[in-house]
């Protein structure tokens, strides 16, 4: 066994060594030290008003189409409903009425002062996740005239919104499709293989429509030069953890309504802990593709190729300087005990490291 072997850790530290280098350890730690708990929380505080904003005026612009037609309705609850358990429902237990929603109008000076108060409460969310993801990557704020941002943040949730009606309108199709091919097979759609098809087809619509919406968070919200590769598979590690949080929604919210001391709020308190999940998840992925895009190199910013040959070099600099001046420590250091003749052959590399330095910093 050669001494390096018998010099390095075995047993348990090296166990723990190993599993420290691990790429999801790397991630946490990540996400724990850039105070990704913290911005979570505060984004969770956000969403719970934002949703309800982004729901007013949803409706308010798209339920004259949506009222009029049941099973378009229904199925855009539901979607809703699959991305925020129990959001919207006809009973009391329900934060969100149907009705009261249906009814939702921006016609009026009351109807539009209402819209721009949810509206401005959503731009701020989108803005306060810009800026989360971008601290993420360790990026300043973006240099963006304000109101082209908010302006570009309006037209995301305008995008959104119309993926969230086309999704509605997929599942539709998907479900009419699925019966047609079921009544072609002879299988009841209320057997047990009617509804696990039914439930995996709608797993998989929330699936693409969670992964769409996290790259476009990631790299257009954010304004990041993620390559696609590391884009969507962070986007899609993201997507299927949201997926699991919604499959154990009712669970997970369900502590809340059980504790007697939370019962006269126990729903949005719920909607509290559901959202800050989420939102530890959108920023757990965040922090996925970071730690990626590092390992291999990638900068996040967007430089010119003249801005990343300066960078470089500038690295390179600091890498010397950082090589010299602990090169000049060592022989300060050896100074102290060296003999007549040592001490003269130190001072000459001592000076030659200094020319070195002055070189460097010049």
């Amino acid at each position: 066994m050669t001494e390096a072997a018998s010099d390095g850790p075995r047993g348990i530290p090296a166990l723990f060594e190993r599993l420290m280098r691990t790429r999801p350890v790397r991630v946490f730690l990540h996400y724990s030290e850039t105070g990704g708990p913290l911005f979570a929380s505060g984004l969770a505080f956000q969403a719970l008003f934002a949703v309800f904003a982004a729901l007013f005026v949803f409706f308010a612009v798209f339920g004259f189409w949506v009222r009029d037609d049941g099973v378009l309705r229904d199925s855009l609850i539901e979607l809703v409903n699959r991305s925020v358990p129990g959001l919207i429902g006809d009973g009391d237990s329900s934060p969100v009425s149907v009705d009261l929603l249906l009814d939702s109008s921006i016609l009026g000076w009351t109807g539009a002062i209402a819209a721009a108060g949810v509206i401005l409460t959503g731009l701020n969310f989108l803005g306060s996740l810009r800026q989360a993801v971008r601290i993420l990557f360790t990026l300043p704020g973006p240099t963006t005239f304000f109101l082209l941002l908010k302006l570009k943040d309006a037209g995301l949730a305008l995008v959104f919104g119309a993926v969230l009606l086309v999704s509605a309108v997929l599942s539709v199709v998907s479900t009419s499709f699925v019966d047609v091919a079921f009544d072609v097979l002879g299988i009841s759609s209320d057997s047990a293989v009617g509804q696990i098809v039914g439930t995996v087809v709608g797993l998989l619509l929330m699936l693409v429509l969670d992964t769409a919406t996290l790259a476009g968070a990631f790299r257009i919200l954010s304004g990041i030069p993620i390559p696609w590769k590391n884009l969507w598979v962070g986007s899609l590690m993201g997507g299927i953890a949201l997926g699991a949080l919604k499959i154990l929604g009712s669970q997970l919210l369900g502590g809340a309504s059980r504790n007697p001391l939370l019962a006269s709020f126990a729903v949005l308190i719920g909607l509290l802990i559901w959202f800050n999940l989420v939102c530890q998840v959108i920023l757990i992925a965040a922090s996925w593709i970071s730690i990626g895009m590092s390992d291999a190199g990638i900068s996040a910013r967007r430089l010119t190729p003249e801005e990343r040959e300066r960078e470089q070099e500038e690295q390179l600099r600091a890498a010397r300087r950082t090589l010299a001046e602990a090169e000049r420590d060592r022989i300060r250091r050896a100074l102290d005990d060296a003999s007549v003749f040592k001490r003269r052959r130190l001072e000459r590399q001592l000076a030659k490291l200094d020319d070195e330095l002055d070189d460097i910093a010049a």
